[in-house]
Formats: C-alpha cells, sequence, structure tokens
C-alpha cells in the first residue's frame, strides 16, 4: 500500500505537490469515489481516476540535456515557441525539472516521474545551484560583499551559498562571476545581480545537485544512470 499523492506522482502525470493539489480540490476518484483526504493509502489493484482520466504506470525516464539558448522550458507556449522537451525523442510525456529562462543555458533535468523531481525541487534538501553569470560592468569587492550578506527581493532575503569573482574583462567592461543557491526562483540570479546594479549579459547553470554537462554540448542530452538517479533517491 502507497500513498495515494505518491502513487499520482509517480505515474509522470504531475509532481507530489501537484498531486497533493488535486486531491485537496476534488479531482481524483478512486474507484469511483471522490478522495480529498491526503495520505489516503491504495493498492495496485485500486482503479485511480485524474480530471476523469485513468491513470496508468508508464515506463520512468530520466534526461539530462545541456540547454541551450533559444528554448523555452515550459511544455505550452503561447507563441509557439520550441521548447525543451521537443529536443529530445521520447514516447513518454516528460516535462523539465524546475525553470532555466529562455535565454539562459546550461544543466536541465527532464523526467516523468514526479516523485524524483520533487526530490530536486523541495527546499527541505537544499539541493545546490550553480550558475556562472557574465555582467555588464566590472563588479567590485562591495557589490559581492551586499551578495553574501543577502539581498531583499520582494518580501524574502536571499542570500546565496556563494559568490565567487571568476574573472574581469576590463577591455569590454565585464565581469564573470559563479554564484550557487539553494532557492531558484524564477530570474533569481538575474535579479540578484540587478539588485547590487549590475544586468546579466549570459547565464548558464553550470552545476544541479551533483549533475554537469560534462561531455554534452549545447542542445545534446544523455540519459540518466540508474546509480545517479538512486542517488536522487536518496535525497528525504
Amino acid at each position: 500500500m502507497e500513498r495515494l499523492q505518491k502513487v499520482i506522482a509517480q505515474s509522470g502525470i504531475t509532481s507530489r505537490r501537484k498531486a497533493e493539489q488535486l486531491i485537496l480540490n476534488g479531482n481524483v476518484k478512486v474507484n469511483g469515489k471522490t478522495v480529498t483526504t491526503l495520505g489516503t493509502k491504495v493498492s495496485s489493484k485500486d482503479e485511480i481516476m485524474v480530471d476523469g482520466k485513468l491513470l496508468t504506470k508508464e515506463k520512468k525516464v530520466y534526461f539530462l540535456i545541456n540547454k541551450p539558448r533559444g528554448v523555452i522550458t515550459t511544455t505550452k507556449d503561447e507563441k509557439q515557441r520550441k521548447s525543451v522537451v521537443d529536443l529530445i525523442p521520447c514516447e513518454e510525456r516528460i516535462y523539465p525539472v524546475g525553470r532555466l529562462d529562455y535565454d539562459t543555458t546550461g544543466v536541465l533535468l527532464l523526467t516523468n516521474d514526479g516523485e524524483f523531481a520533487n526530490r530536486l525541487m523541495h527546499p527541505s534538501n537544499g539541493v545546490l545551484k550553480v550558475y556562472l553569470a557574465k555582467l555588464k560592468g566590472i563588479i567590485k569587492g562591495e557589490a559581492i560583499k551586499t551578495l553574501k550578506n543577502g539581498v531583499i527581493l520582494g518580501k524574502d532575503v536571499i542570500t546565496p551559498v556563494r559568490v565567487k569573482l571568476k574573472k574581469v574583462d576590463v577591455k569590454s567592461q565585464t565581469s564573470f562571476v559563479e554564484i550557487t543557491i539553494q532557492e531558484g526562483k524564477n530570474h533569481e540570479v538575474k535579479e540578484l545581480f540587478k539588485a547590487v546594479g549590475f544586468d546579466v549579459i549570459k547565464l548558464t547553470r553550470k552545476q544541479y545537485g551533483f549533475f554537469d554537462t560534462k561531455g554534452l554540448k549545447s542542445g545534446e542530452y544523455r540519459t540518466l544512470t540508474p546509480k545517479e538517479v538512486s542517488k536522487v533517491y536518496g535525497l528525504k
């Protein structure tokens, strides 16, 4: 017997958190009866309907892609722009683990395993994300110190785990800064630098947890190894 929200997430249609919301909203039926209680236990013999569709198990797949510029990380887009899912030929319905901006490159994971995605994205696991930002202008010690001490973005104080100046190009008046964060909210890295007076010209995610793009050119992808998947499931 397993919890209903976990079974829904494992089917690949959504993350565990979204599965919980579907249950609370009354969108889930078990053996013909609407279930709104989180933690309800179900077995493989139970018939589960989500939004009127029968839940079926599909093969779990896991990919890592070196996301190129000019590709969105949502599965649907009103402007009909190319999505990162279009770059990976796959019969299963996969979706990105988190997001990267349209013009941001680097490490991006895709899967149809909601529980896997939740392990990586849940704040309690503190999975680190490392970015390399190319900035317009020469950043100095005071601005870096401000970043390290925490910056107010909206209602939150965002404190990077690490901030390291990698290179300064006086001729082109640009700086390269490596920044490590946990939160990973939309546009967060760009907003952090903007808060200390610098625009991001180029942004690359170098690492997501223990994942990187080693051996992958822009736009190339690979499947994760069973060992890598197990390591993610080792998170809480």
